[in-house]
């Protein structure tokens, strides 16, 4: 059967002036909502913090101590007309805070809670330190440290600790003098850790060695003694004679002579600053051992630390009044204060 086309007459002409009539329901709301899209986008980018627009994080470090405090150390790349730029601390117990501008100059700043807002000085970069409360804790013997990271970094461990267990793998782990560094990606990390006791041996004695019966070593002994008496009576009248002659090596051996008349025990400076942190009490066995003093850059080597923080290390030191900072041959020299047992 062959469909039949059937043709569809109007009833009604057209209008004269040939006008197309449009439903316009739909497009005035949509006029209507536009702006206010508008408007909720550009306040969301005004909102934005400056931070996340106009900056990047360089390098991050964290150094965790056996106190359960965490040292924080960044750089960071800003871009900015403004004077002050502002940054998102990771929590709100923040102690020590620094931040040094690309020129190492100190610059000013102000902690607010959980944000510090810096004045930049026109710097293109900014280093900033300090000391946080708020990513570990403990519970028993085990330590617990949780961080959710904005950018790949580096961690520290503790002296002689223990890692027993840990939510993400590290892309490297290397051992630094007892101490274990990590490096770790971005996003959330948890790692759970004890302190490890050192252990002492059992038994120390040295073993007894007694010479053969059979022979007799009285007379060599006693020809040994007299000329080593000898040679060392010799020795100390020709020491006198030069000290005598000689101003410059008698001004060296008063002041070899003064210098262990006067050294500081350490632990009269433990029992003067009890509260003192472990690793600045490291810092002061090794400024005593070391003849009570040590060029910063020394230290640095020493305990493998960056400059911001060895510099801030003993800033603090210098605070307990337990170290002097003095300027030679153009670097900061660290001597332990002689006085420390009169202030006590």
């Amino acid at each position: 059967m062959n469909p039949e086309i059937v043709p569809i007459h109007r009833n009604e002409p057209l209008v004269d002036d040939g006008m197309l009539f449009v439903r316009t329901e739909g497009i005035v709301n949509t006029m209507i909502r536009m702006p206010l899209v508008l408007a909720g986008l550009l306040v969301m980018a005004i909102g934005m913090p400056l931070q996340t627009s106009f900056s990047s994080t360089r390098t991050l470090e964290l150094t965790m101590y056996t106190d359960g405090s965490t040292h924080i150390s960044t750089q960071i790349d800003i871009e900015t007309f403004s004077p002050d730029f502002e940054i998102d601390l990771f929590g709100p117990s923040v102690d020590n805070f620094v931040a040094v501008g690309a020129d190492g100059f100190l610059l000013t700043s102000e902690v607010i809670e959980d944000k510090a807002v810096v004045d930049t000085f026109g710097s293109s970069s900014i280093t900033v330190d300090y000391d946080i409360h708020d990513l570990i804790s403990k519970e028993g013997r085990v330590w617990t440290f949780s961080f959710d990271s904005p950018s790949d970094y580096t961690l520290l461990m503790p002296s002689s600790s223990i890692i027993v267990g840990m939510s993400t793998i590290p892309k490297n782990m290397e051992i630094l003098e007892e101490q274990t560094k990590l490096e770790l990606s971005s996003g959330p990390t948890e790692i759970n850790y004890i302190l490890g006791i050192p252990t002492t041996p059992v038994d120390t004695k040295p073993p007894t060695i007694t010479p053969p019966p059979s022979e007799d070593y009285t007379v060599p002994i006693i020809v040994g003694t007299i000329a080593a008496a000898g040679v060392a009576g010799a020795s100390v009248i020709i020491k006198k004679n030069r000290a005598k002659t000689s101003p410059t090596v008698q001004k060296e051996i008063v002041q070899e002579k003064s210098t262990e008349e006067k050294s500081v025990d350490p632990q009269k400076i433990f029992d003067y600053r009890p509260d003192m942190r472990e690793d600045d009490k490291k810092i002061v066995r090794f400024l005593s051992e070391n003849g009570g003093q040590a060029f910063e850059s020394e230290l640095r080597k020493k305990f493998l630390q960056p400059r911001t923080t060895m510099w801030r290390a003993v800033k603090r030191l210098e605070r307990l009044d337990v170290i002097t900072i003095t300027k030679k041959d153009m670097q900061n020299l660290v001597k332990l204060r002689e006085d420390v047992e009169e202030e006590e």
